[in-house]
């Protein structure tokens, strides 16, 4: 990951257990261009690098606004930045990625769960600027763990904010057959996005999604062995059934990017010069998988005896 520093100018509390920082480059020079849907890797100190949807607005090439939820039971990361990320202080980050990017559409629906509001921010103010018709569901334990729940309640006519604890979890049935024209985004917790997955099959529609950890894999995968070979060098290595790509690769210092290591950041896609792939990733569409020609290292694997990897 290539990185650089970014300074905090501003926090502020979103939300229960949800702050927001806003950065700018430490010699206040213009950051890198972004679009709605685009997130950053922020290195957490020992708890490495984790990624941030940006949500604030990329017309805005001197600040950036990134929104964390607080995991206090979390592997360590957002509580690192809760304790050290303050105005004046420096982090690492990196420029940003797309895997969610916004396909230009007459009509959206877009729903999103807690924390999962954030990629959705830009999205909805790209769609009003374009003229489009949107609508937002938005849902959470309470009103207050809805971090931006102001700034969305002043859109009444286009935003629903469906809490919890007054109107219950979010009607999906009838978000989808309303929205059956739109085109549908979403992005939130898994038993969310596994339940709208659920729902959109039954009704044959293609939806977008965007997760922050990785879903539970099948109970019934199996991991075999396998060989890859690098195409520069020639070289092959055995991938053992408990070891992923990237780390054998790592260990035998071949120079790879990797980041979050869930198949769900994009760092780490590789192309696939021969071979079947067992894809795991939570990025590639089903049309790109079909394709068979890139992969995610850190959780793909081989559905063949060897995979030929552009490296």
């Amino acid at each position: 990951m290539t990185e650089f520093p970014v300074r905090v100018v501003r926090r502020r509390d979103e939300a229960d257990d949800v702050f927001s920082l806003e950065l700018a480059a430490t010699d206040d020079s213009p950051l890198p261009p972004w679009s709605p849907g685009a997130h950053i890797d922020v290195r957490a100190g020992d708890a490495g690098v984790r990624q941030y949807s940006l949500c604030g607005d990329p017309g805005d090439d001197r600040r950036w606004r990134i929104a964390i939820l607080h995991e206090r039971d979390g592997r360590g990361g957002s509580d690192h930045l809760h304790r050290t990320a303050l105005p004046g202080t420096e982090l690492q980050v990196s420029v940003p990625r797309n895997n969610f990017e916004l396909t230009p559409r007459p009509s959206y629906v877009f729903i999103a769960g807690g924390i999962g509001i954030t990629p959705i921010l830009p999205m909805i103010a790209a769609a009003a600027a374009a003229g489009a018709d949107w609508r937002l569901y938005y849902g959470a334990r309470s009103r207050a763990h809805m971090a931006f729940a102001d700034e969305l309640a002043a859109r009444h006519l286009e935003v629903t904010l469906v809490p919890q604890d007054v109107d219950g979890l979010l009607p999906l049935p009838r978000i989808l057959d309303e929205g059956a024209q739109a085109e549908i985004y979403c992005c939130g917790p898994e038993p969310m996005l596994a339940a709208i997955e659920q729902q959109a099959a039954a009704r044959e529609k293609t939806i977008r999604t965007e997760r922050f950890a990785a879903r539970p894999a099948a109970v019934d995968t199996v991991n075999r062995p396998f060989e890859v070979r690098l195409d520069s060098t020639g070289a092959t290595y055995r991938i053992e059934a408990r070891r992923s790509i990237a780390g054998v690769l790592e260990a035998a210092g071949v120079d790879i990017i990797t980041s979050c290591r869930e198949g769900t950041c994009g760092s780490c896609e590789t192309t696939v010069l021969s071979g079947e792939i067992d894809h795991r990733d939570e990025i590639l569409t089903a049309e790109e998988r079909a394709r068979g020609n890139t992969m995610m290292l850190c959780v793909s694997r081989a559905r063949s005896e060897v995979l030929v990897l552009d490296l």
